[in-house]
């Protein structure tokens, strides 16, 4: 019996090192992009999804690439494009990634849970065993809709960095112009001086497709799909407009780098005016208690010794 438990124990000791040592692996690898000019740019993938990438081919083709899964495909596409992730996962990846994350991440997760009742507290894991249906369903579904919020936050996270680099990016191409420089030599200047971020890279690609051959309009109506976003729209509509009509596109950048701050302002007061409403919350639930606690616990605490209660 005891050669059987020590058996048991090295086998369980040795898969829990092998999970260590994936895991370990996993979060050690760095992944990277190949920008249009051929330079790598770093691009990390969330823990989680490096865990369960390799696993995804386990799931069968016909359900990842059914037909009727074509506009969700799209739709990811599109997503994985705004976010800076083309390139690094694809669609159909995306949609493995919805069910490997709670059928395998989850399925190991709810049994670590299950194993580890035992080394808990007599109340705690009672308390947990007779929900413990409820946490394994509550498991799966938050890892089933892991990978669409990683991405909406990903696009977020990158139309913001669009957002603040902007202004001052339409600033240097307007003194550019106005200066003498053409569009696309302007273009090369701020790509050569600025530090590599969002727009830094999708006006590289602009540079690149302008310089194989496509029209300026094309080149910007691509940038404006890939980015998805109403300021660059905005502003490639301006220019492609400017192009048309044959006028300076120096006052065509000056009006869009004038509205664009203007906008930039307007959210600012926005997001000033809606903090004191996002402030109540934390300030009910954990600060005015706490003030409480620390103002009229000696009180209460006065009164009950003395029996005043």
């Amino acid at each position: 019996m005891t050669n059987e438990i020590i058996i048991i124990s090295s086998m369980f000791l040795f898969a829990a090192m092998t999970v260590a040592w994936q895991v370990i692996r996993t979060a050690q690898h760095v992944t990277y992009i190949t920008l249009a000019d051929g330079r790598r740019q770093e691009r990390s993938l969330p823990l989680l999804i490096r865990m369960v990438l390799p696993f995804v081919r386990l799931v069968p083709s016909f359900i990842t690439g059914h037909a009727s899964l074509e506009e969700s495909r799209h739709r990811i596409r599109r997503k994985l494009i705004a976010g800076g992730f083309e390139g690094l996962i694809e669609p159909e990846e995306a949609i493995g990634l919805r069910v490997m994350m709670p059928l395998g991440l989850g399925s190991v997760l709810c049994v670590l849970l299950w194993m580890s009742f035992g080394s808990m507290p007599s109340g705690i894991a009672g308390m947990l065993a007779d929900r413990k249906y409820f946490i394994y369903l509550l498991i799966m579904i938050l890892l089933g809709f892991y990978p669409d919020l990683w991405m909406k936050n990903a696009v977020q996270v990158r139309h913001k960095s669009i957002e603040r680099a902007l202004p001052f990016v339409l600033d240097l191409l307007t003194l550019s112009v106005e200066s003498g420089l053409d569009f696309m030599s302007g273009i090369n200047r701020i790509i050569e001086f600025r530090p590599i971020d969002p727009l830094g890279e999708e006006l590289i690609r602009v540079f690149r497709e302008i310089q194989v051959g496509r029209s300026r309009k094309v080149a910007l109506q691509n940038m404006a799909e890939r980015i998805d976003h109403p300021d660059i729209r905005s502003v490639t509509n301006a220019l492609v407009q400017a192009d048309e009509l044959g006028t300076g596109i120096g006052t065509a950048l000056r009006i869009q780098s004038d509205q664009i701050r203007q906008k930039r302002f307007q959210r600012a007061e926005k997001m000033g005016n809606e903090a004191p409403v996002k402030m109540l919350f934390p300030l009910v639930a954990f600060i005015f208690p706490g003030v409480f606690l620390i103002l009229l616990g000696p009180v209460i605490l006065q009164m009950a010794l003395r029996g005043g209660f």
